[in-house]
């Protein structure tokens, strides 16, 4: 079996949510393949450190180096640590999260052909950013999609929904909580019975910042923290409604958990959401920051249960296509 070097932001211990190099990564070793994760410090700069020395001591020890990488500052940890294997000759591959990743290729394009033009393979978890980077060029560009284990998942059927609302982020600007906010003191306006749960950790202030707007506005709003996914998931089967209010997205893992258990989604159709799910098919998609436009697909889904049916039913059969079992196949092929 092969051996891996994985980069990336491994910050659960620290009070995040886990990222791909803990799930993927979990997922890999439990395939037999020999891994080496970096990295798990908190602070920033110190992480870059660690991944770039990392880098420099085993790329001639491992057969590949998987980089998960972003649109934003973290997108330094895959320049930096795919500048080092390219000079060890190591076979890296970028697995490509940012959703904002297209704007990143426009706005530095030389930086990036040095990452993308000369890695193994880029791995896309989604056919937006395939699309994005094959128009870019890239033909060194496979679809692998994120996946979950769906035998940790326990769908429940609907038949009677509520305005019970559900979101589960990290709270950060770019994932727009406060739009959550807004869409259930509109809904409360027809529904005072309404109730809003808010799940997730801190990223960048947004947390104080959305619980003082929902005091500002008088709304009781149930801001749990950081849930582990069993927690978070035991949480979920007392709601009705998973609401995704995010300015950017690629293939968000808590909506492919939200249709695993049954929860219709009613999500913004930015980035690569509309690559991933139908609009009245397996979820109801509304313009990104249109609160009121999310609170009529809401009330949409309370008067018609057939619909809720409907979009459950296909989010299900959509969500077994992720299911690890199924995606391990195009990694092995991948890493042979």
């Amino acid at each position: 079996m092969k051996n891996l070097l994985y980069i990336g932001n491994k910050l659960h211990k620290h009070g995040f949510n886990k990222t791909s190099i803990e799930t993927l990564g979990a997922f890999l070793a439990e395939e037999g393949y020999t891994t080496v994760y970096t990295s798990n410090k908190k602070n920033q700069s110190s992480r870059l450190y660690d991944m770039m020395i990392t880098t420099f001591l085993k790329a001639k020890k491992v057969d590949y180096i998987l980089i998960d990488t972003y649109s934003t500052s973290s997108f330094w940890y895959a320049f930096f640590c795919s500048q080092i294997a390219r000079l060890f000759a190591t076979k890296y591959i970028p697995i490509l999260h940012g959703g904002d990743l297209p704007n990143r290729l426009n706005k530095n394009p030389y930086l990036c052909r040095l990452i993308f033009k000369y890695a193994y393979k880029n791995v896309a978890p989604s056919h937006y950013l395939l699309e994005n980077f094959r128009e870019k060029g890239f033909t060194n560009i496979v679809f692998i999609p994120n996946s979950i284990a769906l035998k940790e998942y326990e769908f429940k059927e609907r038949k009677n929904i509520q305005p019970k609302l559900l979101w589960v982020r990290s709270f950060a600007k770019i994932y727009n909580p406060k739009m959550a906010v807004e869409v259930f003191k509109l809904l409360k306006e027809k529904h005072p019975e309404a109730t809003l749960t808010m799940i997730g950790p801190d990223k960048d202030g947004s947390l104080l910042e959305t619980q003082e707007f929902a005091k500002g506005l008088n709304l009781e709003v149930n801001f749990t923290g950081k849930l582990s996914r069993k927690e978070w998931t035991d949480v979920a089967s007392e709601y009705d409604i998973f609401i995704n209010t995010t300015h950017f997205d690629n293939t968000p893992v808590s909506v492919m958990e939200a249709m695993a258990l049954g929860l219709p989604v009613v999500t913004t159709n930015v980035g690569g959401i509309p690559y991933l799910l139908t609009d009245k098919e397996n979820a109801l998609l509304v313009a990104d920051n249109k609160p009121k436009e999310m609170v009529i697909a809401i009330e949409s889904l309370l008067k018609n249960k057939e619909m809720v049916q409907k979009l459950t039913s296909n989010a299900k059969l959509l969500v077994f296509t992720m299911d690890w079992q199924a995606v391990k196949l195009k990694w092995k092929e991948l890493l042979v």
